[in-house]
């Protein structure tokens, strides 16, 4: 297990408004902070306890971290992870050793089948999230947070389970009692917040962050988090999607969905971050390629750096050679075109025309919009 550095991150202060400070637990072997919790967890057993092999669920990282300890400490693993998990989690987590079983849709599946695979084969079951011992070693990020910067006002830590949450707010209370600490969730998956506020849980859907994507919260750390964090916040999915593309293009990070939940929360609210001292954990970086890939293309269209636009064009020579020369013209360079006649065109004579075009910056996307309209009828998609 590293011990991972805690870096000012001047893109994102700029960004947001807050002095924003990164702790790198992407650069864990797995990827992930979760090789905290697993190592301490797998420490604790007993000789009799090892013998008879572990077994845990889970969405992928808490899966490589037991994978790797357990292989590490010569100890059997099964790991069950629910079917949607992505292909990245699941190849890692079989190349550590452990044997991977796919089951469930979520993680409440996984989980259920698990317990049923440790009861029925003696093996020693060891939760993502509520377990002391897990907690405790996920309360190390804190330490070493505060060990490398003292003076931090707040502290966002992702949620799913409450365990990095609940370790970390116990540790760091004891050494600043002051200190602001605050839960992150996304809004398909705010167990946490729903039940602090009183409210029945109500979770479920699609998100990104998958790796706390959880449908039940630990009532161990739900008691730690009751007590000792300031509030529990939801973002929306939007700007998960938006924090993992500044990660990468403003602190050059790779993050998962998850790691960058609390990136998404100074996104969020401003306000309540700004000109303070906050300190972040990107405490995963287990997204998969192409998804990664989507997600900075999908925020270039958002903030208008690429265009996807549709032409109503009259069906002649040199109109194609027009466009172009338009959108080159000021600077603008094309990616990708498609040209339909037959069918999408409202009459015989004309044709419609799908632009995707790269710009500089929002600005300069409006000014090849406003080029192309002099002469077409333009259509933003």
């Amino acid at each position: 297990m590293l011990r991972t550095p805690t870096i000012p991150s001047d893109a994102l202060s700029r960004a947001t408004g807050a002095q924003v400070f990164l702790k790198l637990e992407s650069l864990q072997a797995t990827g992930a902070f979760k090789e905290r919790g697993a190592a301490n967890r797998l420490s604790l057993l007993s000789a009799a306890e090892r013998a008879r092999g572990v077994i845990t669920m889970s969405a992928g990282n808490h899966a490589q971290a037991v994978a790797r300890h357990a292989n590490l400490l010569g100890i059997a693993a099964t790991i069950v992870m629910p079917r949607f998990t992505p292909a990245t989690k699941v190849t890692r987590t079989a190349a550590w050793g452990a044997e991977v079983v796919l089951h469930g849709e979520t993680l409440s599946d996984a989980s259920a089948h698990a317990h049923r695979l440790a009861e029925n084969a003696g093996l020693v079951f060891v939760h993502p999230y509520n377990d002391v011992g897990v907690m405790a070693g996920q309360g190390t990020l804190a330490l070493e947070m505060l060990a490398d910067v003292p003076s931090l006002d707040a502290m966002i830590i992702p949620t799913g389970g409450g365990g990095m949450l609940a370790g970390c707010a116990i540790a760091a209370r004891a050494l600043r009692p002051d200190l602001k600490i605050y839960g992150v969730e996304v809004a398909a998956y705010s167990a946490f917040a729903q039940i602090l506020r009183g409210d029945p849980v109500d979770v479920g859907g699609s998100t990104i962050a998958e790796g706390i994507a959880v449908r039940e919260i630990g009532p161990l750390p739900l008691e730690v988090i009751r007590r000792n964090v300031t509030e529990v916040m939801v973002v929306e999915e939007r700007l998960v999607e938006e924090a993992i593309a500044l990660l990468a293009e403003g602190a050059k990070l790779v993050a998962e969905g998850a790691g960058a939940a609390g990136v998404a929360a100074l996104l969020a609210f401003p306000e309540r971050f700004a000109g303070r001292r906050v300190g972040i954990p990107v405490c995963g970086g287990n997204i998969d390629s192409r998804i990664f890939a989507n997600v900075l293309l999908r925020n270039l269209l958002r903030d208008g750096r690429l265009l996807r636009l549709k032409l109503e064009i009259p069906d002649r020579p040199g109109v194609l050679a027009d466009i172009a020369g338009r959108i080159g013209g000021i600077g603008g360079n094309i990616i990708d075109v498609s040209h339909h006649r037959l069918f999408a065109a409202p009459s015989v004579q004309s044709a419609e025309l799908e632009v995707i075009a790269e710009a500089r910056d929002a600005a300069h996307g409006a000014q090849i919009v406003a080029a192309l309209e002099e002469q077409y009828v333009v259509h933003r998609l």
